[in-house]
C-alpha cells in the first residue's frame, strides 16, 4: 500500500536542493525556501538506498507538530518505498519515540521529521542509520546521493503501514521508573509534541500533573519550545509560585531535551543535572565513564570522581556523543543543551521525556527536591552566547584563534572542539557552531571579577583575530 497522505512540492515552487541543509547532525531547512515536499522525497530515496546497502529493508519514520509534517513525511515516505524500503509510520510523536521504534521493532533504521526548536518555518530529519545516528559524511553521502540518482525504479516498490507506539513506548518507561512518594509536577510542552504524552507519562508513573502549554500547535504561540533559553522557562517559573507543584519540568520542540526548574524559580542547566543523573547512576554501575561536552561546568568532572565515576569530555553534537558512548561503553553522557543519554535501564538515545521520569525518581527521595538542585555546586557563568558571523566565518576565526591567540596565566587549554581555556578560578570557551555560522561562548567562574578577567581575554583575541566582531559580551 502507497503512503495514503498526498503531497505538494511546495506552495508557491519547487524548490532546488541545497548542500546547506545537509548539517552536521542532521538535515535543516526553510519551508519553501530550502525544503519542501520535493525534496524530502529526495531524501528518503537517497535514506532508503543506504538503508538497503547495510541490510536493512524497513525504516521507522515519525514527525512532530509542525504544521508542514505531514506533507514531508508523506513525501518522505514516498522516497524510501520508491528505493524498495518498507515504511513503518508512527504518525505524531515525539523524537525518541522514533529511536525507541528502532530499538522494539523490526528495524533499527529511523528518521524524525522535526525542526526541533527552530522558528515554525524551519523543518528536517534527524536520522538513525542501522542502528547509528549519522552525522558529518554520512550525512552529507545522502546529497551525493541525490545528485547521482538516476531516477530508476526499484526492483519492488517497499511497502507502507501505519503503527501505534505510543502505549508501548509509555509502559516501558512506566515499568522502568520508580517515583519513592507522590508529587506535584508542572510541565511545559511549549505547544511541542512533547505535550501529547508527558501528562500521560507522568500521571502514570503517579505524579500529579499541571499542564502548560500541552496541547500541540505548530504555530507555538505561547513561547518558543527551548527549554535552553531562561526568557522561554518564566510561565513555569509563574507557575510553581503560584500553586503547590514542587518542582517543574520543560521540553524542546520534539521532546528530546529536558529543563528543570525549582519552586523557588531557579534554573537547573543540564550539566548539573547531570551531577545527580552521574551519582544515581554510578551507585548501580561503580567505576565506568560519564561523558559530557566542552561546554559544561567545571564542576561536573570532580562531581563525578567524587561518585566513583571517570568524568570524559567530548565533543559537542548529540549525534557525536551518541557515537562516543557506543565507543566507550558509558552508561551515561549528556549535553549543556539538555540532551541526556541513558545507555544504564535505558537504550543510549537522547530522550526529555524519560530524563525527566529519572529525575522524578532521584528528586521524590527526598521532602525537598528543590533544596537538594539548589545545593549543587555551581559559580558565576553566562548561558550559550552567539558570535554571528558570515557563512564560513566563524571557521576561519576559530583557525586563527587556535593558530596565534594567547591566554595568560591559564592552567590548560583543551582542543577537542574549539578551545576550552581552564584557569584555577573559571573557564572561558570559544567553538565554531556546526550547524550556524556563529562561534559558541561560555564562560564561568569563581567570582564577577575572574568572569570579567576571562571575558576579557577572549574579547581581546576575538577582536584581533576579527577586529569588527559585535561580541555578545
Amino acid at each position: 500500500m502507497k503512503a495514503g497522505c498526498p503531497f505538494s512540492p511546495g506552495s508557491r515552487h519547487m524548490v532546488t536542493l541545497s548542500k546547506s541543509i545537509f548539517k552536521a547532525y542532521d538535515i535543516r531547512g526553510i519551508l519553501d525556501n530550502t525544503l519542501d515536499a520535493g525534496v524530502a522525497r529526495q531524501i528518503g530515496r537517497a535514506f532508503g538506498k543506504a538503508a538497503l546497502a547495510k541490510g536493512e529493508n524497513t525504516v521507522v519514520i515519525g514527525r512532530d507538530g509542525r504544521l508542514s509534517g505531514p506533507a514531508l513525511a508523506a513525501a518522505l515516505a514516498d522516497g524510501l518505498q520508491s528505493a524498495g524500503a518498507n515504511v513503518i509510520d508512527l504518525g505524531m510523536v515525539a523524537t525518541p519515540m522514533v529511536y525507541f521504534g528502532t530499538n522494539v521493532l523490526e528495524t533499527k533504521s529511523g528518521i524524525m521529521v522535526t525542526g526541533s526548536h527552530n522558528p515554525p518555518d524551519y523543518n528536517g530529519f534527524k536520522m538513525v542509520l542501522a542502528g547509528e545516528a549519522i552525522h558529518g559524511e554520512a550525512i552529507t553521502g545522502l546529497y551525493d546521493s541525490i545528485l547521482a540518482d538516476d531516477g530508476a525504479a526499484a526492483a519492488k516498490t517497499g511497502d507502507y503501514r501505519t503503527h501505534d507506539i505510543r502505549a508501548a513506548y509509555l509502559e516501558r518507561i512506566i515499568a522502568d521508573v520508580r517515583i519513592a512518594r507522590p508529587i506535584k509536577i508542572a510541565i511545559d510542552a511549549g505547544n511541542g509534541v512533547a505535550g501529547a504524552f508527558a501528562g500521560d507519562l507522568y500521571r502514570g508513573m503517579g505524579c500529579e500533573v499541571i499542564e502548560l502549554f500541552c496541547d500541540v500547535d505548530g504555530t507555538f504561540p505561547n513561547h518558543h519550545p527551548d527549554p535552553a533559553h531562561p526568557e522561554n522557562l518564566q510561565d513555569l517559573i509563574r507557575c510553581l509560585q503560584e500553586t503547590d507543584a514542587e518542582i517543574g519540568l520543560a521540553f524542546d520542540g520534539d521532546g528530546d531535551r529536558l529543563g528543570l526548574v525549582t519552586k523557588d524559580g531557579q534554573i537547573i542547566f543540564p550539566d548539573r543535572q547531570m551531577m545527580l543523573f552521574a551519582a544515581d547512576v554510578l551507585a548501580r554501575v561503580p567505576g565506568e565513564q560519564i561523558l559530557y561536552d566542552v561546554k559544561c561546568t567545571r564542576h561536573l568532572a570532580p562531581y563525578i570522581e567524587k561518585a566513583g565515576g571517570k568524568p570524559l569530555m567530548y565533543k559537542t553534537g548529540h549525534s557525536l556523543v551518541k557515537a562516543k558512548l557506543k565507543e566507550t561503553g558509558a552508561p551515561l553522557g549528556g549535553e549543556m543543551s539538555g540532551h541526556i543519554f541513558f545507555k544504564e535501564r535505558w537504550y543510549g538515545f537522547d530522550d526529555g521525556l524519560y530524563a525527566g521520569a529519572r529525575m522524578l525518581e532521584i528528586l521524590t527521595k527526598e521532602a525537598d527536591p528543590s533544596a537538594l538542585l539548589n545545593a549543587l555546586p555551581q559559580s558565576d557563568s553566562t548561558p550559550e552566547l552567539h558570535l554571528h558571523l558570515q557563512e564560513g566565518e566563524n571557521f576561519i576565526v576559530m583557525d586563527k584563534l587556535r593558530a596565534d591567540a594567547k591566554f595568560p596565566g591559564n592552567e590548560r587549554i583543551i582542543t577537542i572542539d574549539g578551545l576550552r581555556v581552564e584557569y584555577a578560578d573559571g573557564f572561558g570557551l570559544a567553538r565554531s557552531s556546526n550547524t550556524t555560522p556563529v562561534i559558541v561562548l561560555r564562560f564561568e567562574a569563581e567570582t564577577p571579577a575572574a568572569l570579567a578577567r576571562i571575558q576579557g581575554q577572549f574579547r581581546d583575541v576575538i577582536l584581533t583575530a576579527k577586529p569588527d566582531a559585535q561580541l555578545p559580551f
